[in-house]
């Protein structure tokens, strides 16, 4: 059966100056993104900005197998084809590498990707990435449905997991139809097939031989970021890396002025 989108669009009156696909992280969904977006949409005028839900996550699923990038790209594409082309997509994390992803695979009417704090690579590109692997193993012990969201929080907190990063898995529960206590808004399996894709591709040559202009923007606190690994972009043909500073990983939440501005300045109209 072929998956259909959930998705959200700001900016939808009248004719579009251009569409702009958003794409969040791993175990996150379109909802993440809903704040800044509508500061975004601000900033870029007359631009329609579709939020999603990708495959396996809030409202797209159940995703049948091969829960992959390039399945997730493939969603995007089938997405573009019934609602318009994006001329840009912005992707964090696991967002940004099915934004290359798109880019590789369905480039036609695309002019930019921007990735937020995420790497092109696999293997030792993923090493940091690979602390959510031990949030989804974390997920697998959890019996659901829980009685509140409180009590997840807790639990993650007990575990050793941040503040940050338990209370922002409370907002990926959904209380259980005509029935008490609260499941996920994601599909765990999908969501783990998804994140070993993540770890194990390699798009190093899609950034290597840009098909559209790539902005990559690194967060001034992330740990994803080496030197080997900055090393490998300079020089490269239409593609920048900005620095977002004061902030962690979480760039929309954590400095959504400085990200806002850097989008400004060198997006659609710059």
């Amino acid at each position: 059966m072929t998956l259909s989108l959930t998705h959200a669009t700001l900016n939808p009156d009248g004719e579009p100056v251009g569409t702009a696909f958003i794409l969040h992280g791993i175990l996150g969904s379109a909802r993440n993104w809903r704040s800044y977006a509508r500061r975004l949409a601000a900033a870029w005028p007359g631009w329609r900005l579709v939020l999603v839900d990708l495959r396996g996550h809030g409202g797209s699923h159940p995703a049948s197998p091969p829960n992959t990038l390039a399945a997730a790209a493939a969603d995007l594409d089938r997405l573009a084809a019934t609602i318009g082309r994006p001329r840009i997509v912005v992707g964090h994390s696991f967002g940004g590498k099915v934004a290359l992803t798109y880019a590789r695979d369905h480039a036609e009417g695309l002019e930019a990707v921007w990735v937020l704090d995420a790497l092109p690579g696999g293997g030792d590109d993923g090493v940091a990435a690979s602390d959510v692997a031990e949030v989804v193993a974390a997920l697998r012990r959890i019996p659901v449905p829980l009685e509140s969201r409180e009590g997840l929080k807790q639990l993650l907190l007990g575990w050793g997991f941040s503040g940050m990063l338990s209370s922002w898995m409370t907002t990926n529960l959904r209380r259980r139809d005509g029935a008490p206590g609260f499941v996920w808004r994601f599909d765990l399996d999908a969501v783990e097939a998804l994140l070993a894709d993540y770890l194990a591709v390699d798009l190093w040559e899609v950034v290597e031989d840009a098909p559209c202009d790539l902005h990559f923007v690194r967060a001034e606190r992330s740990d994803r970021w080496t030197d080997h690994a900055l090393g490998r972009f300079y020089g490269l043909m239409g593609v920048t890396v900005h620095l977002l500073e004061d902030s962690g990983h979480w760039v929309h939440a954590e400095n959504p002025e400085g990200l806002l501005a850097l989008m400004t300045r060198f997006g659609p109209d710059a």
